[in-house]
């Protein structure tokens, strides 16, 4: 780690290679050991999981959409069904209405509700002491056909029986929970938990899902308290999940069938999913043939393993223990108990202290320093996503990645690494090796720190590459400086930030997408700066230009970042040139049609921030909200545009009954949609004490209080409202269909256009006014 006795120019050359070479070993192993196994043909033993057999259940539920309600969402109920009956099971079907609290998939202001038919089967345990729930939704979304979200976890669940029947049962019981409407609300599993007899003791929840089509299924929550989950967990045959996911998913606001379980005291749990390829979200693209069939076994081998441990554990005993940190390694799942996050990150802050003492020259500019290419770095990332937004502007428009972001993700991280490389190559002679390194470990060990307090979960990205850097640093110095024992437990050293922060860097693009780059350039930053002691052998030896011409010296230092910026522009090129749009791969455009009933005028809207041209025949202007006149859009900023009327007609709401007290006035209504719907919609002008809808119990709210309910009977919606008005009260419904192409008028999309997969796109919405 000090700045002399360095090696000789010939050695440290061979030094470098193979510094590298070994650097590049782990690095390709750890990402590796992150990659889902190969599918199994059909001829797989029984008792395994095969991607081939479960595959055949996607195509067969996945060949068209199925929203909540749907007829062809009935079509595939009825296969669960028989195919459950088939393997000596006796499902049922929970019939039943189901609430959902505001903020999901609800009106402004309001409730969401829908009517949910969820398929529950159970395997028997021979000696049960509780029981494990697998659980996957089988609606999809309303234009997807929704293979991958979530036929995936659908047919894994049924292949998982398979396995599980063909053998020796499980000590515990299995239940198999087959929701309805998670895309509209999660209602199909609320109403499971809050509702269903099999949920009252509780047990362990085990949710699978899908949010693309292919890369490793990542446990990626869990129950608070999950130590001795995760170590069942990380019996699976290929364990990859980290608590830094688990920290970042407790603090979005995004929610899977695993909430309800996880909000229940009763149920403890682990929520798995595949991400990447999360171009066909939501979309038509979600067809059998985008599903990477590798993700797929990945999914099934761990949850077939999963339900025969918890199936054999005593469930009783499972509680407690805390919160664990945990990683995936080459081999194994590292995990160690919560309580020692606080002490490795002070031990790792003491251990670069220790080490900045024996350094102590230039060490306070080295560590100001160390924040440019920190700050530098994610801002360049975020510009290059801002550039190729620009020079292919139908990018805006994904919701989350373009159809082929490998390249443009290579690019971030070539972009961060000629960020590194030049910002020590620049400052190396003038601040020296030594306390640049240090400079940037300090701020590892800081945010390890921070970390520590914030999300303690994710301490150990920074934390443990600070520590067994800066400990192998000051044993190096001890063994003298660049010898070849000192670079030796350098190397030893940087092997913990390679394969902590390398895989990570992997799985974190695909959870945030291009459009949030520079996190990703900001955790290859910190790698950057954890290898400086040893990314320094790729330079000429301090000193050494005194024997030959200082500029070439200059030069050669130069070479790293010269390369690392060509990489740069090369993959952002060849991104460019792999990843265009055609029919397979088309631009995704988002478009709805509203019709006023009150006064016959119509309009397009579009949620588009930047309307693509197809979009932009429609609608024009700022966006802006509609809640005049379509109050269940709440807040949303939209893009309008004049649509010719068309006679479609409105929801009917009749008043069955009054009863007037005082201030308050006891209606009973009737919710009626007259055409096929997906949802219908309700909104008071009047304060709402007390409301039953559909036979639940709601709370009422001030005036704008409504509610969405999904997937409504023929019959229409039975409504009880408690208002405080003592005269008439003025209503607004709407209801929503999905037939947008239907609508005269419509524009159709040329090839290599597309429909954004949003819970709104190709709506057809019909609102009209009451007064009773």
């Amino acid at each position: 780690m000090r700045d002399s006795a360095p090696l000789r120019p010939a050695r440290r050359g061979l030094a470098a290679a193979a510094v590298l070479a070994v650097l590049a070993l782990a690095g390709l192993a750890a990402i590796r050991s992150i990659q889902p196994p190969a599918a199994r043909a059909e001829t797989a033993p029984a008792s395994d999981f095969s991607a081939e057999r479960a595959f055949q259940t996607v195509r067969t539920i996945a060949s068209t959409p199925h929203p909540a309600g749907s007829p062809a969402n009935d079509r595939v109920r009825e296969h669960l069904i028989a195919a459950l009956s088939g393997l000596g099971l006796s499902p049922e079907v929970q019939d039943t209405v189901s609430v959902q609290g505001a903020g999901l998939s609800s009106s402004a202001g309001g409730t969401g509700l829908a009517r949910v038919r969820n398929v529950v089967a159970v395997i028997p345990g021979t000696a049960s002491t509780g029981r494990v729930f697998l659980i996957a939704h089988y609606d999809s979304a309303q234009v997807a056909p929704g293979a991958n979200d979530d036929g995936a976890g659908t047919s894994t669940i049924l292949e998982t029986a398979r396995a599980l029947t063909s053998g020796e049962r499980p000590r515990n019981d299995v239940v198999l929970v087959l929701t309805d409407a998670e895309e509209a609300c999660l209602c199909g599993a609320k109403a499971f938990v809050d509702q269903h007899p099999l949920a009252r003791e509780g047990g362990v929840a085990l949710n699978l899902e899908a949010r693309g089509s292919s890369g490793p299924a990542i446990m990626f929550e869990t129950s608070a308290g999950n130590r001795r989950l995760v170590e069942t967990y990380a019996k699976t045959p290929y364990p990859v999940g980290t608590s830094f996911a688990v920290e970042i998913y407790r603090l979005l606001p995004n929610d899977t069938d695993f909430t309800p379980f996880r909000e229940s005291p009763l149920f403890q749990g682990l929520n798995t999913a595949y991400i990447d390829g999360a171009a066909v979200y939501h979309a038509p693209t979600d067809r059998p043939e985008a599903m990477d069939r590798d993700s797929l076994q990945h999914h099934g081998d761990n949850a077939l393993a999963l339900a025969r441990e918890f199936g054999a554990l005593d469930l009783r005993e499972l509680k407690g223990g805390g919160d664990a940190t945990y990683f995936p390694v080459p081999g194994l799942l590292v995990r160690y108990p919560g309580a020692l996050v606080w002490p490795l990150a002070v031990l790792a802050l003491v251990a670069v202290a220790a080490l900045g003492w024996v350094v102590r020259r230039r060490l306070f500019s080295a560590i100001g320093l160390a924040l440019l290419p920190i700050i530098v770095a994610p801002a360049l990332a975020q510009g290059l996503w801002a550039l190729l937004v620009l020079v292919r502007p139908e990018y805006g428009g994904m919701p989350i990645d373009p159809y082929r972001p490998m390249w443009y993700r290579l690019a971030v991280i070539a972009l961060a690494a000629a960020t590194v490389l030049a910002w020590y190559a620049v400052l190396r002679r003038r601040i020296g090796p030594a306390a640049l390194a240090v400079g940037g470990l300090t701020w590892l060990a800081v945010f390890g720190v921070a970390l520590a307090a914030l999300a303690p979960g994710g301490s150990y990205l920074a934390a443990l590459p600070a520590l067994s850097v800066a400990v192998s640093a000051l044993l190096a110095t001890r063994a003298g400086g660049r010898t070849g024992l000192a670079v030796a437990i350098l190397v030893i050293g940087a092997l913990t930030p390679v394969v902590i922060l390398l895989p990570t860097v992997v799985m974190l693009f695909p959870a945030l997408g291009m459009p949030m780059a520079g996190v990703g350039a900001f955790l290859t930053v910190l790698l950057g700066l954890a290898l400086l002691p040893v990314l320094d052998l790729i330079h000429p030896a301090p000193g050494a230009a005194r024997g030959m011409d200082a500029l070439k010296a200059r030069r050669l230092g130069a070479l790293p970042t010269l390369a690392a910026a060509v990489a740069a522009v090369v993959c952002t090129a060849t991104g460019l040139a792999v990843d265009r749009f055609d029919e397979e791969h088309p631009s995704l455009t988002h478009l709805m049609y509203a019709l006023d009933a009150d006064n016959g005028t119509a309009r397009w809207l579009s949620e588009e921030a930047t309307p693509q041209e197809w979009t932009g025949r429609s609608v024009s202007g700022d966006p802006t909200t509609v809640t005049d006149t379509l109050p269940a859009f709440g807040a949303e900023r939209l893009r309008t545009g004049p649509a010719r009327a068309v006679a479609l007609p409105a929801p009917t709401l009749t008043l069955v009954s009054a009863e007037t007290s005082g201030d308050r006035r006891t209606m009973r209504l009737l919710l009626d949609p007259q055409r096929t719907v997906r949802f219908t919609t309700l909104h008071v002008s009047a304060e709402v004490v007390s409301a039953t809808v559909g036979g639940r119990t709601l709370a009422g709210g001030p005036p704008g209080w409504g509610f969405v309910f999904h997937a409504p009977a023929e019959t229409g919606v039975e409504i009880t409202l408690t208002v405080r008005a003592s005269g008439p009260v003025t209503f607004r419904v709407m209801d929503g269909s999905d037939d947008l192409p239907a609508i005269p008028g419509f524009p159709p999309r040329p090839p290599g256009v597309g429909v954004l997969g949003s819970h709104s796109s190709e709506l057809v919405a019909v609102a009209k006014t009451y007064t009773l």
